[in-house]
């Protein structure tokens, strides 16, 4: 397994061993032991699994409090993966970062507690998988505007398929300050 960084700290892509042949592929999504070895420890309660058309765009979503962190992979199509700090005191806040997940790369994301997440797809359709460090819960459930100008994310969809939910959601600075993780360094 090699971990890749980001423009994020904490936050990583994750390349999986993948041990194939003229049959198939193997690879391990996840191993406690290993993922401990290189830094990254976390305790899975949360299994998902979403499948979005191309344009769609989910997010960006985040919890609070009962921050959930989530290791996402893609098990079938392609999608543009991003996080954005927002844990208030952080030295990155409001700083995005983003990787491309497929089903061909096998690569994850690593979205550490605390970050909002979201995702455009860019196949034709595309089936995520992620681990999460929380159980959801409704009543923490959040929102950053997905097109935020002082964020700035360059998506690679101009008119994304939205939900109602991410098209009400307001902007990073709107939020109200005790709806925000706080940096723990």
């Amino acid at each position: 397994m090699k971990i890749i960084p980001t423009a994020l700290p904490d936050c990583v892509v994750i390349e999986p061993a993948v041990f194939g042949d003229e049959r198939g592929f193997f690879l391990e999504t996840w191993n406690a032991d290993r993922f401990v070895e290189r830094g990254l420890s976390a305790a899975f309660v949360q299994s998902n699994v979403s499948r979005s058309s191309q344009g769609v765009l989910r997010g960006l979503h985040y919890q609070w409090p009962g921050p959930q962190g989530k290791l996402v992979s893609v098990l079938d199509g392609a999608v543009y993966d991003v996080a954005v700090d927002i844990r208030r005191g952080s030295p990155t806040f409001g700083q995005w970062t983003s990787a491309l997940l497929s089903a061909d790369n096998k690569r994850q994301m690593w979205i550490p507690e605390g970050f909002a997440h979201g995702f455009a797809v860019v196949s034709e359709t595309a089936l995520l998988s992620y681990l999460c460090t929380a159980v959801y819960d409704r009543a923490a459930d959040a929102a950053v505007r997905w097109d935020d100008p002082a964020i700035g994310i360059d998506w690679p969809i101009s008119e994304p398929q939205l939900s109602a939910k991410d098209a009400a959601a307001p902007l990073l600075a709107d939020v109200a300050p005790e709806r925000l993780p706080v940096y723990a360094p």
